[in-house]
């Protein structure tokens, strides 16, 4: 019989038993969330005459944790519905709802005997056969099944999710020595598929692999720092984007995880390592003891290597003193190493800059980078079957462009090596083995095909799943149809094309719209299929607001009806050619990337996506189709066929709302509830999967026999609509919500969206409202107002209220 998880239940209900329960809930699960019993009542409870034995008492700990779930932010749920798909419940009374569940999860404190007697609960109540499993982040799997029985142990093993669940693709699997291996086999399939993450193997060792690693780079730059006696704030100059790692770097990050979570997994290694070189790297410095001592712990505690102050000249960021435990204000650290990175155009050269420059800045970086690597390498076949899971666990649960190995690579191996060797350092028998090998680096790429050094001299390839589509891997494999300064069009296979933005930030412009023309006509001859998407860190920012605005302010008013003309050109040929267009949007979709979005015929969207209409933001409205898409999409939703017209207004209103107020969704499902797309849409969980599901959803739609789209006519609400959106926007205006500039934008989308000065109930064609929306743009970006705006925005990143 096939295994599926229809039905979970998590143990504990703290923030990550919580946001554990909220990721099943997002992807459908039903989950129960149970916690202990409180001990004594609150002042409140006491109040309201409850005793120890009410449910709502009993209850109180774990209804806390799902409460939490509305409040938290970023927010852990893809939509707050999901909320009613997790049932709370106490160890007393539910632990009988463990036999109707297929996956068990316990996520109580770091405590192998506090571990072990909920296991021994646990095993009271599951029904043989039913998957359990501990979100440990270091306590041994294996301890944890000592004295379960055999069924129990076969299937048991560790999950670790990193923190926040929702958002950290990371999923750590841990066998025990017991854990059957179809047990694994089904968990890597299902993280995969189901709850989208990237799945890991680890070995049962102290930290497993993520935090190993992770943890010990952060201790070599907290030593490395002292040593060379920098601050906290160069350090996380030196530690961030520039070398691709998150914005957070080092002591933000530690803020962010909280200095006591910190010490506690950082002790986990130092007391159960037998090397005295590793244990004396794990020794957490006497300032951080000190920190947690004052609790100066981070984030939650408002304040830890940095804190945030006001001053007169408004909020400043102070970095603290790690010598005094004084905070002083932030420096902006100029370190020649680091300028050049800056400069330089691909990671690997940044990388290289900083590692091999002259100053105290790439000393600091050569000598973490150098621990750091040869640490990797050491431990590489100790906490992991192969150095692709260390690589691909640091990527997914630190937020790394690059894992430690293919640091390694873009940096040198040999040159880097022969410079550890002049340092006395140990080079690790993995290294020597390969260099012995005559080859010099870990990864080798052959015509789009990866491959990676494995124990034995060999290079194996690197395993991808069928749903893992690599437009750069395609592109070297010769699938290149054509390509433009700002886009290309890739043959992904099976007779589907995919349109592909290569733009700065993915942005709108002419050579964009050029190659989506020419998509449209290849594809109309030679595919069955176009798949819009790409492999950015967004889908689209909008249109190039620099060049447009540099045509506003030359009063090139020309051009610019040209830009617009031809989006909606291009968006003709695409929408109502002979073939199915499918969207894949992901991250930031914003302005013209909704826009895109709008030309195909379905979205295929990933589960996070930022989708909105944000014009306004920029002193405009939507002039790509946009605010007409919205107006017919609003129409669809208006209920026909009953004895009583139904009134189209609240829908319009709504629609004219996410526009005006520049609403941005926080997943692809609120996305829909928004009405920005369609609730026949699909979301994809896995980001990786999008180009191969949305390449899916073409096929089947050629299966089944595509049809392109009629043009569509709708009755508008008209001067009647025009004049109750009007009064609203007054009314904010009157109190002092909007300003005057506002208004007006306010008022032209209300324009555009009551379809003009026609009577209400008139029937308009969509060429019609494109039209009304030119005019609207073109008339908004002749304004000065609406010109500080974009500039504000393209100086400042950040909108202008004027």
């Amino acid at each position: 019989m096939e295994r599926k998880i229809r039905k979970a239940a998590v143990l504990g209900s703290g923030v990550m038993g919580a946001g554990i329960a909220a990721h099943l809930a997002n992807v459908g699960i039903p989950t129960y969330l149970l916690d202990i019993v409180p001990r004594e009542l609150t002042a409140d409870e006491s109040k309201k005459g409850l005793t120890l034995s009410d449910s709502v008492v009993k209850n109180r700990i774990a209804q806390a944790g799902r409460d939490r779930l509305l409040k938290e932010k970023p927010a852990p749920l893809y939509d707050k519905k999901n909320i009613d798909l997790i049932t709370v419940g106490n160890f007393e009374d539910h632990l009988s709802c463990l036999s109707e569940v297929d996956w068990i999860i316990e996520v109580v404190v770091e405590n192998i005997e506090v571990k072990k007697s909920v296991f021994a609960m646990v095993e009271a109540h599951r029904k043989p056969g039913t998957i359990v499993s501990s979100n440990t982040s270091g306590v041994s799997i294996n301890e944890m099944a000592e004295g379960r029985s055999d069924d129990f142990r076969r299937h048991f093993l560790g999950t670790h999710f990193f923190n926040p669940p929702r958002y950290l693709k990371l999923l750590e699997l841990i066998p025990g020595l017991d854990t059957d291996p179809q047990v694994i086999s089904f968990m890597k399939h299902f993280g995969e598929h189901v709850l989208g993450k990237g799945m890991v193997v680890c070995k049962d060792t102290p930290n497993f692999i993520a935090n190993r690693i992770g943890t010990y780079g952060l201790q070599v730059s907290i030593h490395e720092m002292v040593r060379l006696g920098l601050g906290v704030d160069e350090v996380d100059a030196l530690t961030g984007p520039v070398i691709g790692r998150p914005k957070s770097a080092t002591f933000r990050t530690l803020d962010v995880v909280g200095l006591d979570t910190y010490v506690h997994v950082a002790g986990n290694v130092r007391n159960k390592s037998t090397d005295e070189q590793e244990r004396s790297v794990f020794e957490v410095p006497e300032f951080v003891l000190q920190m947690v001592e004052k609790r100066w712990i981070g984030q939650k505690a408002g304040q830890g290597f940095f804190k945030q102050v006001k001053t007169e000249k408004g909020k400043e960021i102070m970095a603290l003193s790690v010598d005094t435990l004084e905070y002083r204000p932030s420096v902006r650290p100029k370190f020649p190493s680091l300028e050049t990175a800056k400069t330089a155009k691909t990671l690997p050269e940044k990388l290289r800059a900083l590692a091999y420059g002259k100053d105290k800045g790439s000393e600091f970086v050569w000598s973490v980078f150098k621990k750091v690597l040869l640490y990797s390498a050491e431990k590489a076949h100790e906490i992991a079957d192969d150095i692709v899971s260390v690589d691909q666990a640091m990527k997914w649960g630190f937020g790394w462009e690059m894992g430690p190995f293919e640091t390694w690579d873009a940096i040198g191996l040999e040159k880097s090596v022969a410079r550890m060797r002049e340092e006395k350092e140990k080079i690790p028998a993995l290294v020597e083995e390969l260099l012995a090998s005559g080859k010099t680096s870990f990864y080798q790429q052959e015509q789009g095909k990866r491959s990676v050094f494995s124990i034995g001299g060999t290079y194996k390839d690197v395993e991808e799943s069928k749903e893992n589509i690599n437009l750069a891997a395609l592109k070297e494999q010769g699938k290149l149809i054509k390509k433009n300064a700002g886009a290309a069009l890739i043959d992904l296979g099976d007779g589907v094309a995919c349109l592909e933005f290569t733009s700065p930030h993915n942005a709108l412009g002419m050579d964009v719209l050029h190659m989506a023309s020419q998509a449209a006509e290849e594809v109309q001859k030679n595919f069955a299929g176009l798949v819009i998407g790409n492999q950015g860190k967004n889908f689209c920012v909008g249109m190039n607001l620099a060049m447009a605005l540099m045509e506003a302010q030359d009063e090139n008013w020309l051009e610019l009806d040209m830009l617009v003309s031809n989006f909606h050109k291009t968006a003709r040929a695409l929408r109502y050619m002979h073939r199915p267009v499918v969207a894949a949007p992901f991250g930031m979709t914003l302005g013209g990337g909704v826009e895109v979005a709008y030309l195909a015929d379905r979205v295929q969207v990933s589960a996070e996506t930022y989708l909105g209409l944000v014009e306004v933001g920029v002193g405009l409205l939507p002039g790509g189709g946009g605010t007409k898409e919205m107006l017919f999409r609003a129409m669809e939703n208006v209920p026909e066929g009953g004895s009583v017209p139904v009134d189209p207004f609240p829908f319009v209103a709504k629609a004219f709302e996410a526009i005006a107020m520049a609403k941005v969704s926080t997943s692809g499902q609120e996305a829909i509830n928004l009405g920005y797309l369609r609730p026949t849409d699909r979301i994809s969980v896995n980001a990786d999967h999008l180009l191969y599901d949305a390449k899916q959803l073409v096929l089947t739609m050629d299966k089944e026999g595509y049809t392109p789209p009629a043009p569509r006519k709708i009755r508008v609400i008209g001067e009647t609509g025009y004049a109750n959106l009007r009064q609203n926007i007054y009314a904010m205006k009157k109190s002092g919500y909007i300003s005057e500039h506002d208004e007006l934008i306010a008022s032209k989308v209300a324009y555009v969206m009551s379809g003009g000065n026609v009577p209400a109930g008139t029937e308009v064609t969509e060429s019609y409202i494109l039209e009304l929306e030119k005019q609207a743009f073109l008339e908004l970006i002749k304004t000065p107002k609406s010109q500080q705006r974009m500039q504000h925005m393209l100086t400042k990143n950040k909108p202008l209220r004027n």
